[in-house]
């Protein structure tokens, strides 16, 4: 079988109860959900670190934050650590990145491992964005998405002859301040449904989460808005007035995201290359859209972990519709490269979940082999963490936590700087703890519930058992589970 071309459309912030394969009730995007018609959707891709440069360096590298040291906003990438470009273009595929790199400060980011690349200066502008290649610093006028779409195209137009490629094409929007084109400026001026938790009172959440500074009563600015709130607005009135305003300036980002999309499917069709192309789109991480009353991610709440995920590749992947096992932004990079025939590199970590999808009967999980043939289970759940406290801004704590099938354990250890080993403890560790499927909008933390108790000991472990399996530590205020003893450097892994 022919090696399949490789395209990987990625936005920023861009929730998937924002897109419509996944039940929108806000906004359509038939581009973008024409990719999982044609192929799948996967309902529980999940980020292990939901904030922007972290996920990234995790889809590059198949590795988790502390591997790559990519832990925060602040922690630049070493860009020369082997990812799955670099070991597609070792195999002879042709290599291009265009648009948010987002992984490095200033002029000293360049990416490594691509044939070409063409990147934003970190976050970039939506308008006239700058940009740098090799050829050093210019701006382009005109739309970012837009930009970064033609951009792509471009380089794609220049290549001739038969070696597969590999193009990812990287979009900075709906990232904030959400700042849309004129081509989409009127549209979603409609009332905007307003999410069922909008007005959660967090009043079962640990004092943790209630110090987050994302609120959208309270923290989206006039930057953000674009115009000053009318007078007189109650606090009620307030918060339902400024999410009409960012929603519909977000939904409009979006649509731009989706018309462009298309264009890529279309080149792709004119191009004879769509059959034998794997196409993925997706985005960093999730977003809060009112979701809690919040805006932002960074939480381990669903809206914030849950990355959308659609892909096609008819050639060898027939329709299938959804998926429903457990993966994650360390699973890309392995998956990618299973789906192309090429080695992963030893030191990634995570698992291919491509024999999952071909192996699929509708979605349902299913074991799988490996290049090497040996059988592989489907993940039961997944370790997630949070490595920034108290960032400035949204003051969202550091947290880390285990997701499995049903349940989800978090524990916000508190620590004063969010860094492990400083003991400069701010507020004690607290713990919550939801079932997602008697509860899916987290508004019930069962962490002090003698009926869970069970439940709670259990993910305590499996929390545990999963930080040494990726080679993390617990924080040192972490209480130890039942049975698994005091010394770190014993513990299973």
């Amino acid at each position: 079988m022919t090696r399949p071309n490789v395209v990987m459309i990625l936005t920023d912030d861009h929730a998937a109860h924002a897109i419509g394969a996944y039940g929108s009730v806000v906004n359509s995007t038939p581009r973008i959900d024409e990719i999982g018609s044609a192929g799948r959707r996967l309902d529980r891709c999940y980020a292990t670190n939901s904030l922007c440069s972290p996920s990234r360096a995790s889809i590059l590298t198949g590795t988790y934050s502390h591997v790559n040291g990519v832990t925060t906003l602040d922690t630049p990438l070493d860009a020369s650590q082997p990812t799955f470009v670099t070991q597609l273009r070792a195999a002879g595929y042709r290599t291009a990145v265009v648009g948010k790199w987002h992984m490095g400060h200033g002029e000293g980011h360049d990416p490594q491992g691509f044939d070409y690349w063409d990147v934003l200066i970190e976050q970039g502008e939506y308008h006239d964005p700058t940009f740098l290649s090799a050829s050093g610093l210019r701006t382009e006028p005109g739309y970012a998405t837009d930009v970064i779409t033609d951009l792509a195209l471009g380089w794609l137009d220049t290549l001739e002859g038969d070696d597969p490629w590999c193009l990812l094409i990287w979009h900075k929007a709906p990232h904030r301040p959400w700042e849309p084109d004129d081509a989409h400026a009127g549209m979603y001026s409609d009332p905007i449904p307003v999410p069922a938790t909008f007005t959660d009172d967090y009043a079962t959440r640990s004092s943790s989460a209630r110090r987050a500074a994302m609120r959208i009563a309270e923290h989206l600015t006039v930057e953000d808005l674009k115009v000053d709130p009318p007078a007189g607005l109650s606090y009620d009135e307030l918060a339902l007035w400024k999410y009409q305003r960012y929603m519909e300036d977000y939904l409009r980002c979006v649509a731009s995201v989706d018309d462009n999309v298309g264009r890529v499917v279309d080149r792709l069709r004119e191009r004879g290359e769509y059959d034998d192309t794997l196409l993925m789109y997706s985005s960093d991480q999730g977003f809060f859209l009112g979701d809690h009353g919040w805006f932002d991610k960074r939480f381990m709440y669903e809206e914030s972990i849950r990355m959308p995920l659609l892909l096609s590749y008819p050639r060898a992947l027939p329709p299938g519709g959804a998926h429903g096992g457990i993966v994650t932004n360390v699973d890309l990079a392995r998956t990618i490269l299973e789906a192309a025939g090429v080695e992963p590199h030893p030191r990634m970590q995570g698992r291919s979940f491509w024999p999952d999808l071909v192996g699929d009967d509708g979605g349902a999980p299913a074991d799988g082999g490996t290049l090497a043939g040996e059988v592989r289970p489907s993940r039961d759940g997944f370790y997630y963490r949070y490595w920034e406290h108290d960032d400035g801004f949204h003051k969202a704590p550091a947290h880390y936590g285990y997701r499995d099938e049903r349940y989800k354990l978090i524990y916000f250890y508190n620590d004063g700087l969010g860094l492990a080993g400083t003991g400069a403890f701010t507020y004690p560790g607290e713990w919550e703890l939801y079932d997602t499927e008697r509860d899916p909008d987290e508004l019930h933390n069962v962490a002090d519930d003698p009926a869970y108790a069970e439940v709670r000991a259990r993910l305590e472990v499996a929390l545990w058992d999963a930080q040494a399996a990726v080679g993390d530590e617990p924080h040192p205020g972490q209480p130890v589970p039942a049975g698994r003893g005091d010394d770190i450097a014993g513990r299973p892994s």
